[in-house]
């Protein structure tokens, strides 16, 4: 039950308006992933000194569970020279980083009818028994000693993915 695994992976792209640009990256993300289908994200609210407006599509993301996760962390790290920093890490064991050019990513080449696109990888981590504080039904807390802390994390990464931290 002490054994960490990863839950899901998040990729983000954030165009910041409608049109070409978020279909281009629309199209990167579904070839990152081995042809998955990416959900458009929607501005929360107003914002008229960058023209937008509440509901407007201003990104798009994906989200990969199980092995298809654990194979696509894989190939991000190796696009961040498997260096990270201790402040992709929070106090709840989560990572996050970002991948500044989409052509650093293994298996991917330069498409000149799209733009430079970068990408933002969020991985959340657990331990068995994280459900119980998710249901419906006789939830409960879990134990301070069963959460996953910043170092258990920081570990984890160190063990299965061979990264080194600055």
């Amino acid at each position: 039950m002490r054994d960490i695994m990863i839950e899901k992976v998040v990729v983000n792209i954030g165009v910041g308006e409608p049109g070409e640009r978020l279909d281009n990256a629309k199209n990167l993300l579904s070839k990152l992933t081995d042809d998955r289908v990416p959900v458009e994200t929607h501005a929360k609210k107003r914002q008229p000194s960058f023209k937008l407006r509440k509901g407007l599509a201003i990104g798009t993301m994906i989200t990969l569970r199980g092995e298809e996760a654990k194979t696509f962390l894989e190939k991000a790290l190796i696009a961040k020279r498997k260096i990270l920093n201790t402040r992709n890490f929070d106090k709840q064991g989560n990572l996050s980083f970002g991948v500044h050019e989409y052509i650093d990513f293994p298996g991917v080449k330069y498409d000149p009818a799209m733009e430079m696109y970068g990408f933002d990888v969020c991985v959340s981590l657990v331990r068995p028994g994280k459900r119980v504080s998710l249901r419906k039904l006789k939830s409960a807390k879990i134990g301070k000693k069963h959460r996953i802390s910043k170092e258990e994390a920081m570990e984890f990464v160190k063990n299965n993915f061979d990264v080194k931290f600055e």
